[in-house]
């Protein structure tokens, strides 16, 4: 089928589902830290770190460890991950969704630029660094240096999309010295993550760095959260690019980055909200909308993990749904109270597995993007 996805809701046909093969450390460096910044910088807090179960318990006035270089993940998680991705798949075939693959990463691969090197990680939360707006893949530019070609391993989906039709738009890449980051959103938290960049001859200043999962797709409207001026820079072009076509509203440090763990749009006229507090960020014309507030995650919805396991994403990573149609959708099944709320609010739930959404910083909306969504158009549902 040829490319079309405008919205998070109309009836799915095709997705792409990422990869973990060979996922073997986190790389602690500069853009990695500053991306998970919200979570990785809450770790600090005693009581955050409690809110996990460990093995054994963290003590008060301990810091984490392993806060630069490589991070290894253990070959246990690696394996059940890829047990529950695949698993993840099966259901989808099952509910007649045509399911595609990236490529996947051969061994140890490092890729170096003329500013830095990084190793590269699988494809596995591919949502990030691509955005489809109806029948045009949009590769953003990345925040990560290691995955700084991780839409290549998706190009032979790209590709058949590309000869049945499709546009195909890559934003300016950038040079990611260490200059070209905004610390404004970091500086003055409990970490001071770029107290003395290194200069680089390739300094340019701030550039344009920005992930698809940052936005809202509402048929002919696009909500985009901004937290940092590599983020404006980025929703200028896409300003520019969509102009016409697609209405881009603005929401400004809703979060760090991602969105799609605090605000999601089930159907028109209907939102699944982290918070309350989430709603004073929204547009005018969006808060009118009904709204399912999500229920508090139990602590015992996660596996327990050792010390030093780098925990990346809040509690609230089950709200990290994806929607077949309008009234049905995909929920990790450990989180059985947003299972319980969906289904008073008359949705059908498919539930799946996913343990370790943490340990790899994304849930099943991160790892898929969606490429076909039928009936699905470009109208304007904000004022």
């Amino acid at each position: 089928m040829q490319l079309n996805s405008y919205d998070e809701w109309s009836p799915l046909k095709e997705i792409i589902v990422g990869s973990a093969e060979n996922y073997s450390w986190h790389e602690r460096e500069l853009s990695f830290e500053l991306f998970f910044y919200d979570q990785i910088s809450n770790q600090k807090s005693f009581h955050d770190r409690m809110y996990y179960p460990h093995l054994n318990p963290p003590q008060e006035g301990v810091e984490n460890k392993n806060t630069s270089g490589r991070s290894p993940i253990k070959r246990r998680y690696v394996e059940e991950l890829n047990e529950d991705v695949e698993g993840i798949v099966d259901i989808l075939r099952s509910l007649g969704v045509t399911v595609h693959r990236p490529l996947s990463v051969e061994g140890s691969i490092e890729v170096k630029t003329p500013p830095w090197s990084a190793a590269v990680v699988p494809p596995l939360n591919i949502r990030d660094n691509t955005l489809i707006i109806g029948s045009e893949i949009i590769e953003t530019p990345p925040q990560v240096r290691s995955r700084y070609f991780e839409t290549q391993f998706l190009t032979p989906v790209f590709n058949e999309y590309f000869r049945q039709g499709a546009r195909w738009t890559v934003m300016p890449r950038p040079l990611m010295t260490d200059a070209s980051f905004d610390p404004s959103y970091v500086n003055g938290g409990p970490v001071e993550f770029i107290a003395q960049p290194k200069p680089s001859p390739y300094d340019v200043g701030f550039e344009m760095m920005f992930d698809g999962a940052q936005c809202v797709r509402l048929g002919g409207d696009l909500l985009v959260n901004v937290a940092t001026a590599n983020h404006e820079m980025a929703c200028d072009w896409l300003e520019r690019h969509l102009e016409g076509r697609i209405k881009v509203h603005r929401v400004h440090k809703l979060a760090d980055g991602h969105v799609d763990s605090m605000v999601l749009a089930l159907r028109p006229g209907l939102l699944l909200i982290r918070t309350p507090a989430v709603v004073e960020s929204l547009p005018e014309s969006l808060r009118s909308w009904d709204m399912i507030f999500a229920p508090e995650p139990d602590a015992n919805n996660f596996p327990q993990y050792e010390n030093d396991d780098l925990i990346l994403t809040s509690p609230y990573i089950d709200l990290n749904i994806l929607s077949i149609s309008p009234d049905t959708v995909m929920i990790n099944e450990a989180n059985g109270e947003l299972i319980r709320v969906m289904e008073q609010h008359g949705f059908t739930v498919v539930p799946f597995r996913h343990r370790h959404r943490r340990i790899f910083g994304g849930g099943l909306h991160c790892f898929t993007l969606d490429t076909v969504r039928e009936g699905s158009v470009p109208e304007n549902y904000l004022t």
